[in-house]
């Protein structure tokens, strides 16, 4: 950036909002699936193809957002993240309007290509303008961000619902109030020490990139991934094991447990300049506690007890990868950096229920899988004691050698 701008609050806040498009596009319209099932009941196989409506634009971003990254990195990221909430915001109400399932899809995968380019240039850019501890706060605050949208956006689109199926998609006009946003508070990033020179858009050279510290984090982000993800997906499952089948009460105590992962956010914030190996230690250590508690759990409210030290463990993990790939990255390939980051998340979203249910079959059931996840979970620890201590972290105010020993 040149001398001419400095980041404040209301920059920081452009960038942060627009992680809430990738949850709306999954949590806002799950009240409405049985009604858009009913609707498309006369089309074949609409049990497979309905569904797909929800989990589409996750898909493309696993798929996505590499090239979203290096598109950013050639074109300029700020100019990109315009036209991406433009697109947004046309084809997320585009169903409002459309009567044919396949032309409702071919919608959806507009706003998969949106999402990754969204999700990936809003993230770098908040690398792009802030540094060492503001940058970690802003990137940690993510994930809080977005677990909490989530309970919103899940009583917004039951709200919407009411009026009919097609009402919630108009949520998705909200992208174009994030674009204004971005419009008055950001500006084209330049590089890290303000020569704009170097800064100039069209870089597709790979110079530089830290291939291997990267490829260990990005291992280490889809294994966390798994992890993350099994609660939100397998905590209603776990707890009609035990006699919880209402699926309001279910839905509240899973709301209750999922508390843990911006209360985690909030401790990375305390505790985030810590050594990256101490922090993944404590991180899989909870989330094998977590495991562990519930695979054991003989009642909900133990079983809930679990899931919350689980997703206490989950709310630290994501920030700390997070941070920890951008401190690596310079300003010539954030962008491609942070788009594999965020397509090593979300391939471990998409693995997650895989990795249970092989695990359950394995096992023996649900609950005997979730021992075996604790299990995993200490397997992580014993891989951060390996891999982890021999990259640096390499920040901008300080530079943290992470060694065996922390």
């Amino acid at each position: 950036m040149t001398k001419h701008h400095s980041p404040g609050l209301m920059t920081g806040v452009a960038l942060l909002l627009p992680v809430t498009l990738s949850t709306m596009a999954i949590v806002l319209l799950a009240p409405v699936l049985p009604q858009i099932l009913t609707e498309f009941a006369d089309v074949p196989g609409h049990d497979y193809w309905v569904p797909m409506i929800l989990t589409i634009p996750a898909l493309c971003i696993a798929l996505l957002s590499t090239v979203a990254g290096m598109l950013g990195d050639y074109f300029g990221r700020r100019r990109l993240l315009l036209w991406s909430f433009g697109l947004y915001a046309m084809v997320g109400i585009a169903p409002i309007f459309l009567r044919d399932l396949t032309a409702i899809l071919i919608s959806r995968v507009g706003v998969g290509i949106a999402e990754a380019l969204i999700m990936v240039l809003s993230t770098t850019m908040i690398g792009d303008y802030f540094k060492g501890a503001a940058r970690d706060k802003w990137l940690a605050a993510q994930t809080a961000f977005a677990s909490m949208s989530a309970l919103l956006f899940f009583n917004l689109g039951g709200q919407l619902g009411a009026f009919g199926w097609r009402t919630p998609f108009w949520a998705y006009a909200s992208a174009l109030a994030m674009m204004a946003l971005v419009l008055a508070f950001t500006w084209e990033p330049q590089g890290d020490d303000g020569d704009e020179a170097e800064a100039a858009p069209h870089n597709a050279s790979w110079a530089g990139f830290p291939w291997g510290r990267m490829g260990v984090i990005l291992a280490i982000t889809v294994y966390g991934a798994v992890f993350f993800y099994t609660v939100q997906i397998q905590s209603a499952s776990g707890l009609a094991l035990l006699g919880v089948t209402d699926p309001a009460r279910a839905g509240f105590l899973t709301s209750i447990a999922s508390v843990g992962v911006p209360l985690g956010t909030f401790l990375y914030s305390r505790i985030g300049r810590w050594p990256v190996q101490r922090l993944l230690l404590i991180e899989f250590g909870l989330l094998a506690i977590g495991f562990l508690l519930m695979s054991r759990a003989g009642s909900p409210a133990g079983f809930i007890a679990g899931c919350f030290v689980n997703q206490l463990g989950a709310g630290l993990l994501l920030p700390t990868l997070l941070v920890w790939a951008m401190s690596l990255l310079s300003f010539e390939v954030r962008g491609r950096g942070a788009g594999m980051w965020q397509s090593a998340f979300a391939l471990g979203q998409f693995l997650s229920p895989v990795v249970v249910t092989f695990a359950s079959a394995q096992a023996g059931g649900l609950q005997a899988a979730f021992g075996v996840l604790s299990v995993g979970a200490l397997v992580g620890m014993g891989a951060v004691l390996v891999a982890a201590g021999r990259i640096t972290r390499a920040g901008d105010t300080s530079d943290v050698q992470v060694a065996l020993h922390g």
